[in-house]
């Protein structure tokens, strides 16, 4: 993935752009066709060198085109090559039509679908839908998909996973589960978002040389993070330092039997820098709370007078983590909704402002599925069906910055949307969303710019979580086991 390009497209503006290449620049789509068909081919050669026996499953569209191309180029090199037609044959046209009576030139002739035993193949290719899935997949297709992922065989995708909808991610109840998957012309957001990742595997980028200048006729929906890059926007420290250089951090929340969130929010804002963190919880847990780690500054907190007077010293306030939605946590809410201070807010945080909606243009958002559904009035289920679009309604109704979590997170400012790739399953456990707004509050509090201290803070949050995973695995892995690999990545 780290040779993808960094603009991200939707389906409809890849086949925009393919238009513009035919029709306004000339290109030939025959020709787009050969040379999707031989980067896919290129890609198979080198991931599966010894797979002499190949079937390809090829549908009516220029997917299945696609997939004639490959056919054709794994017989020429002298492999064992079958495709099976999903679909009537009589529908094809155009450049799919011509690439298919190619392969028929060299006495390979498609063998209508069915379901059979896969014993004697070494690699699936799909070339059954591409770009057009939108919902449910119907028959015939929905039966090749279920063969596909029940063969046991390894697969490449041409394009687009089949029944994945490559601009939300969503797989619509079934699509194939690939190991590797060649995309063309653009890169899709649908293959970074959502379900996408249990079923792209490897992602590969052909821009089949389409020129600049087709590319720049279309404006990207958002850009893919690139974390090394990001990272520069931390500066060197001086040697002449101090710690009111890095800026003060106040962690607001922890409610009775919640102060363990506050806790992970406090160190982690520490562990990436900020020079100071504070943490405004109940008084009954002030004197224990940073026990163990005695760097943490602790308030008993129980009027909004007292919370004022803190609030007036930070840099930047996080608020919300095991915050609650009692009586506290309401008197803490009324106080910070007449605040200007800098604000990451996360999870009851954002049920409060679900309950009276507020724009703030200092303010970074870290909303899961279910918090995003509450701050739009929708279900979850309506937030994952289009991950983009719901971020960047929030943005739109908040201000600030947006951060959707979950896998391929989103981050949407005024200027524009990205998705951080980095992450993994490890991190579906308790503590983790207050380790990410201990991480983005502390890049506030040392001078980031909102929209890169929230790009930033979710890729640091992510590539230190695969780092701790790295070492043991994924399944236990804990929010407390990333503060090692973020004082690493946020020094290296």
């Amino acid at each position: 993935m780290t040779h993808l390009p960094h603009d991200l497209y939707t389906a409809d503006q890849c086949r925009e752009l393919d238009r513009i290449a035919i029709e306004e620049e000339g290109m030939s789509g025959s020709i787009l066709m050969e040379r999707a068909g031989e980067a896919a081919y290129r890609l198979l050669g080198r991931r599966w060198p010894g797979a002499r026996r190949i079937t390809v499953v090829c549908g009516t569209g220029n997917n299945g085109g696609d997939g004639y191309v490959v056919a054709r180029l794994a017989h020429a090199d002298g492999r064992e090559v079958r495709v099976l037609q999903v679909g009537d044959t009589d529908k094809l046209r155009g450049d799919a039509l011509a690439a298919l009576q190619r392969l028929q030139g060299m006495d390979i002739f498609p063998e209508p679908f069915e379901s059979q035993p896969v014993e004697t193949i070494d690699l699936l290719v799909d070339a059954l839908l591409g770009t057009g899935v939108q919902g449910e997949v119907n028959e015939p297709y929905a039966t090749a998909i279920d063969w596909f992922n029940a063969s046991g065989k390894p697969v490449l995708a041409l394009d687009v996973p089949s029944g994945l909808d490559a601009s939300t991610g969503q797989a619509g109840g079934r699509a194939v589960h690939a190991q590797e998957t060649i995309t063309f012309i653009g890169t899709k957001t649908g293959l970074l978002t959502g379900d996408a990742p249990d079923y792209v595997g490897q992602l590969a980028f052909s821009s089949l040389n389409l020129p600049a200048r087709v590319r720049g006729r279309v404006s990207p929906v958002a850009r893919r993070l690139d974390f090394e890059t990001l990272r520069q926007q931390l500066p060197r420290r001086a040697r002449n330092s101090h710690k009111g250089l890095f800026g003060h951090v106040l962690i607001i929340g922890g409610d009775q039997g919640m102060n363990g969130a506050a806790r992970l929010a406090g160190e982690t804002a520490l562990r990436c820098g900020a020079g100071r963190v504070s943490i405004a919880t109940r008084a009954a847990h002030a004197a224990t709370l940073n026990s163990g780690r005695p760097e943490l500054m602790c308030h008993g907190v129980e009027d909004g007078d007292t919370l004022q007077a803190l609030i007036e010293q930070a840099t930047v306030l996080a608020v919300g983590p095991g915050l609650g939605q009692g009586e506290w946590g309401r008197m803490i809410w009324s106080v910070i909704e007449a605040c200007d201070t800098p604000q990451v807010i996360d999870a009851d945080g954002l049920n409060l402002l679900a309950g009276n909606p507020q724009r703030f243009e200092q303010r970074i958002l870290t909303p899961h599925p279910g918090e995003a559904a509450r701050l739009l009035n929708q279900s979850p289920a309506e937030v994952q069906a289009d991950r983009l679009a719901a971020v960047r309604r929030l943005q739109r109704a908040y201000g600030g910055a947006v951060v959707l979590k979950g896998a391929g997170t989103l981050v949407s400012t005024d200027t524009g949307n990205s998705v951080c790739t980095e992450g993994n399953p490890g991190m579906s456990s308790a503590g983790m969303g207050d380790v990410l707004t201990g991480v983005i509050a502390a890049l506030l509090a040392q001078g980031l710019e909102l929209e890169t201290a929230a790009q930033l803070g979710v890729c640091l949050h992510g590539a230190a979580a695969d780092q701790a995973a790295g070492a043991a695995g994924e399944r236990g892995l804990l929010a407390g086991d990333l503060f090692g690999p973020l004082r690493r990545l946020a020094n290296r």
